[in-house]
């Protein structure tokens, strides 16, 4: 008999032991609840005797009591400091799926803000994230649909997921790859997105241990050892750091921050690097009490160690969407090793490790300024609201959500994943000056979606851009045309417009030189004393303020060079400084015919400052003349161009000469007229003629006579000079269909 009851007894025991821990772990809660009032901390404690109740007798994989799960779930909502009613559906999130309790039963026990929360995150379990099988709008519908609800709905899923993370290794090892692959590619960016940073890499972290426990394994090894390895190292820094604080009288907190697994490996795996090839897996927080510490941390940084350069980022003054503020650097610490640092305030701190949440860890710290909170965390986050209906379809609920709740807007994304709102009919100029004005000015090229396409490629909800920049680069004007925000179009014009006077203002210098060197006067009168006196003269005769504004006004045409530089030699004679005679009679010999103001090189830098007449198109080889247009600048016609013909009629004394440098640094842009029999391959011939001669399309103009057996096909190509022009005519008249090739001296 005693033997028959032994397992009764055993059981009676397992029980009593569980009993006994779910009342350890509720114990453990209630500890953490503190910052509520007694009435809220009774709500909680009634929440928790329900679910007691309701899950009374089932288990979870591990063999504990299953109301050890919401415990748990309470209890990271608890460290977030959410409000009594979200502890109160941490504990109850499973009442309605598993225990066959009715929303009406959680209405009337617990009133309906707990109801509807239970509510939603039961609807969010209802949605399976079969990622392998679904793209990218599918995942994205999700995370809209779990963020637009309440925001605690998330935070208590992200909880609730977390725990059972760090308890899968209790379940059946054929669940593990689908449910960490879900976390991964969901769960852990949901987290990111929201700003939870402490529950994003953890998320990661137990995601990649049971997807590769193998790679994990020898990864966390080689962490260990060289953790090991540079234990003195990492010791050494944060003595030297910490005594140069001290010896500044600096109160910081200084922390110390590793690198997870799973980031090693991506990076890794992403740019091909060994593991000793990481360099920043170790680094440190430098915690300090207001903003314009974190400046000044920075600078002393950077006078104990040299900064890496271009690896330092101000989220301070860029804050990132989520919320996120800090500054980054990265410094050369002792024997050549790479440190990174960051620079925050606690209050950035709490905002970095916790994101949205901690909206509600503020008002727990100011219950005096609760609504200040809600500064913190992710603006975008206001837009995704009142979603309500709910499709299969991805593609139906895009253009729901397209239409619906973003009427003016498309959101979009950066390479590492951060959203940006711009204004419908943005294009990838706009998205490049929404991220920096120099990468906007430098903008080359760019993709989507991991395609090439146009700068003027309109953008669409969920694009991922990459832009590609290069130093060099400047502008377009023809960006202007495009362009749909106002940033945007301000940024492009403000450095088009500083560009042109800057170039102006040289061009007004070479130009004044020549034209002093036409008079007799060698140079530019220098910075003397005297000759300050002088410049400042002639400013009072032309009404200028500054010497700049003087040069740009003769680059752009509104002086003429020769006039300003008659009235200079006046006043440098004044001083004593009289006209070379010999070097007067050379720059005026054999140039009667020519204003005197000798001749201006071109070799195809003067970008802004010198235009070239769309009416001619002169290139390198052609005889020039150069036309002062009145505040518009120097422009260059060939000199048998009927239109400048027509304006040396009218404005003789705006003509100056010009001519070519030895050496253009670029091609030039020259029309050309083929005609050719219609017939299939003819476009592709000729222009296979023109790239054979290494001559660049610019443009093609094939007119309206597609039913004729000739047609005109009038290309606008750069060349270097005539005798490359000549080259690519020959080619052309060697080709078959080709009838005629000849320069067309009118813009096509």
């Amino acid at each position: 008999m005693q033997a028959a009851e032994k397992p009764d007894t055993k059981r009676g025991v397992v029980a009593a032991a569980a009993a006994n821990a779910a009342a350890a772990s509720f114990a453990s809660l209630t500890s953490k609840l503190d910052y509520l009032s007694p009435a809220d901390l009774e709500q909680v404690r009634l929440a928790y005797r329900f679910a007691d109740e309701v899950h009374l007798g089932q288990l979870r994989n591990s063999g504990e009591l299953y109301i050890t799960h919401p415990i748990a779930v309470a209890a990271q909502c608890a460290d977030w400091k959410l409000d009594a009613p979200a502890l109160m559906a941490a504990l109850l999130h499973d009442s309605l799926e598993d225990c066959g309790v009715t929303k009406v039963e959680l209405i009337e026990r617990f009133g309906s803000p707990v109801a509807e929360l239970v509510d939603g995150l039961t609807k969010l379990d209802k949605l399976h994230f079969n990622t392998r099988e679904e793209n990218q709008a599918e995942s994205f519908r999700k995370m809209l649909l779990a963020m637009a609800r309440d925001v605690r709905v998330i935070l208590i899923k992200l909880a609730d997921r977390s725990h059972n993370m760090r308890t899968l290794s209790a379940s059946p090892r054929e669940k593990w790859q689908r449910i960490s692959s879900e976390t991964l590619e969901i769960y852990a960016p949901i987290a990111h997105r929201l700003g939870l940073n402490q529950t994003y890499r953890e998320l990661q972290n137990l995601s990649f241990c049971h997807l590769r426990p193998w790679r994990f394994a020898i990864l966390s090894k080689a962490v260990d050892k060289a953790r090991s390895k540079r234990r003195d190292l990492i010791q050494k820094v944060q003595r030297e750091v910490e005594a140069m604080f001290a010896n500044a009288g600096m109160k910081v907190r200084i922390a110390g921050r590793e690198k997870t697994l799973h980031s090693i490996y991506k990076k890794m795996d992403e740019k091909h690097l060994s593991f000793a090839q990481v360099t920043d897996i170790y680094g440190f927080r430098v915690l300090v009490p207001s903003v314009l510490d974190c400046y000044t941390a920075l600078g002393m940084l950077h006078q104990l160690y040299k900064p890496v350069p271009g690896k330092f980022k101000d989220h301070i003054a860029i804050g990132k969407l989520n919320g996120y503020q800090s500054l980054h650097t990265t410094l050369v610490g002792p024997s050549g090793v790479n440190v990174e640092f960051q620079m925050r305030t606690e209050a950035m701190h709490v905002v970095a490790e916790s994101g949205v949440a901690a909206h509600w860890l503020y008002k727990a710290n100011h219950p005096q300024e609760g609504g200040s909170g809600e500064r913190l965390g992710s603006k975008w986050l206001q837009s995704l609201l009142d979603i309500q209906d709910e499709t299969r379809d991805a593609a139906e609920f895009w253009d729901h959500v397209k239409v619906d709740l973003f009427p003016d807007a498309v959101y979009v994304f950066t390479p590492k994943s951060q959203i940006m709102s711009l204004p419908r009919g943005a294009t990838v100029v706009d998205f490049a000056y929404a991220i920096h004005s120099n990468v906007g000015d430098r903008t080359v090229t760019a993709r989507i979606n991991g395609q090439q396409v146009p700068l003027r490629t309109e953008l669409r909800n969920g694009d991922v851009i990459e832009v590609v920049t290069a130093p060099v680069s400047t502008p377009n004007p023809a960006w202007l045309s495009f362009v749909r925000t106002a940033r945007a179009r301000s940024k492009i014009r403000h450095h088009l417009k500083s560009m042109a006077q800057t170039e102006s203002e040289s061009l007004g210098g070479k130009m004044l030189a020549q034209a002093l060197r036409a008079e007799g006067i060698d140079q530019l009168p220098g910075d003397s004393e005297a000759h300050r006196a002088i410049w400042d003269k002639l400013l009072r005769f032309t009404g200028n303020r500054a010497r700049a504004e003087l040069l740009t006004d003769i680059g752009l045409g509104k002086r003429i060079a020769g006039i300003v530089a008659k009235r200079l030699v006046v006043l440098l004679t004044e001083i004593g400084e009289k006209p070379d005679a010999l070097l007067l009679t050379r720059e005026r010999f054999g140039n009667q015919e020519a204003v005197s103001q000798g001749a201006l090189v071109l070799d195809g830098s003067e970008n802004a400052s010198v235009k070239f007449a769309a009416c001619c198109r002169p290139i390198p080889g052609d005889a020039i003349l150069g036309y002062l247009g009145r505040g518009e600048g120097l422009v260059v016609h060939a000199a048998d161009c009927p239109v400048a013909r027509k304006l040396q009629h009218k404005d003789h004394e705006r003509f100056i000469t010009v001519e070519w440098s030895d050496e253009p640094i670029r091609p030039f842009e020259t029309g050309v007229l083929v005609t050719v029999t219609n017939g299939k391959g003819v476009l592709a011939r000729v222009a296979a003629a023109l790239a054979s001669a290494e001559a660049d399309i610019v443009h093609i103009d094939m007119g309206e006579e597609a039913n004729q057996d000739a047609a005109d096909l009038r290309f606008v190509i750069a060349v270097r000079d005539r005798a490359h022009l000549d080259n690519a005519l020959r080619n052309l008249k060697r080709t078959p269909s080709v009838l005629q090739a000849v320069r067309a001296k009118v813009a096509s």
